[in-house]
């Protein structure tokens, strides 16, 4: 496998950059502590054409291929982590309509999201199903051409603001096979939000409650088969964890680069501290283990793209850069010193931001049972 980026790649990550430098960093601090979705960044990012890179062109996407995506993301999540998640998040809507949609689905839901006019969400989680998704407690009961649905989600990134939603609910009659998935669309009667959380990090892209009271889902908004649902599910979140780790990974990048520039700035004892052995070490570490991250990151976009399995290497990914983000911020802090610890550091918010990639779409400890399952099996 030759990881060196194309041209166009190059290209592509270029204007990111700039864009990320420009247009998102300059504002990430004012949107983390207003706690605002960024909603003017999510339409700049849709007027690049980044809110549907991956999607087919005749669904109005741009057909780019996965490490193309994860390689954006990084430069993004550099910028702004919230502004990365929500775009991670978008995809998590998109991605299993792409795949397991019916052809009315797709020219239905794909033009909208994958142009931006439209936000998307991924609805999962629930009081009593995080790591174990198998538990969920929501319900569909068909009724002639519809499903009736009942339950809640939370934590739901885009929750708020979503126009799209994949809900995925459990059809009684099936049992413990009754997962199912559901394309449910802002103003279905039934479907309502509830208030953003308070989060520590992250805290642009915002996550809220939803409720399903006797929600009424037309039978052709059902994703896949009945019982097709934890399929669908499990294969959505490999995906989703590729943009975990780019996150993670322009995290980590952020820091690296602050710390680099401070260090040579910061003169303790007649010299700068980057020349003493414990701080250049610091970095030494950071660098290399970020090199090594990204490059277990491009090897499962890789196999992503090749279309061939790709479940543990996006887990080891997700799980080697979101562990690498949190120990390079408390290094980064470390490296500021009593700065670092002051709420107008630029590392207070990488360390904020960084906790959550170790959490969400399976926390480490989940991404090391999905690793040691595919070793042992």
């Amino acid at each position: 496998m030759d990881f060196t980026l194309s041209e166009d790649q190059k290209m592509l990550q270029t204007t990111i950059r700039d864009f990320a430098t420009n247009k998102l960093a300059p504002v990430a601090d004012k949107l983390d502590q207003a706690q605002e979705f960024a909603i003017d960044n999510f339409k700049m990012m849709a007027e690049l054409g980044l809110t549907g890179m991956t999607l087919p062109s005749q669904y109005g996407g741009n057909d780019a291929n996965n490490l193309s995506l994860v390689i954006v993301m990084e430069e993004i999540a550099k910028a702004c982590a919230s502004t990365c998640d929500i775009l991670d998040a978008h995809y998590l809507c998109a991605d299993p309509i792409h795949f397991y949609g019916t052809e009315e689905q797709k020219q239905k839901f794909l033009p909208p999201l994958a142009k931006g006019d439209k936000i998307g969400a991924f609805a999962i989680t629930e009081p009593e199903a995080g790591s174990d998704i198998s538990n969920i407690q929501a319900t569909a009961v068909k009724d002639g051409n519809s499903y009736i649905l009942n339950g809640s989600k939370i934590f739901i990134t885009n929750g708020d603001v979503c126009d799209i939603v994949v809900v995925f609910a459990n059809v009684p009659e099936l049992g413990k096979r009754g997962m199912t998935a559901f394309i449910v669309e802002e103003g279905t009667a039934g479907f309502a939000k509830g208030k953003k959380y308070d989060k520590l990090g992250v805290r642009a892209a915002t996550n809220a409650e939803l409720f399903f009271e006797d929600c009424r889902v037309p039978a052709a908004n059902r994703l896949g088969e009945e019982g097709q649902g934890m399929r669908i599910c499990l294969a959505t979140l490999d995906y989703g964890r590729l943009g975990i780790a780019a996150q993670a990974l322009g995290i980590t990048q952020a820091v690296l680069d602050k710390a680099v520039e401070y260090s040579k700035q910061r003169v303790q004892f007649g010299i700068p501290i980057s020349q003493n052995q414990a701080i250049a070490w610091m970095l030494a570490d950071i660098a290399t283990q970020l090199e090594a991250a990204r490059l277990l990151l491009y090897e499962a976009a890789y196999l992503a793209d090749q279309g061939a399995p790709f479940t543990k290497q996006a887990a080891m990914a997700k799980l080697s850069a979101s562990e690498l983000a949190m120990k390079a911020a408390t290094q980064g802090i470390q490296i500021f010193g009593g700065y670092g610890y002051m709420m107008d550091s630029p590392m207070q918010r990488y360390f904020r931001d960084a906790k959550l990639t170790t959490i969400y779409e399976g926390t480490s400890e989940i991404q090391r049972m999905v690793i040691s399952k595919a070793i042992l099996k």
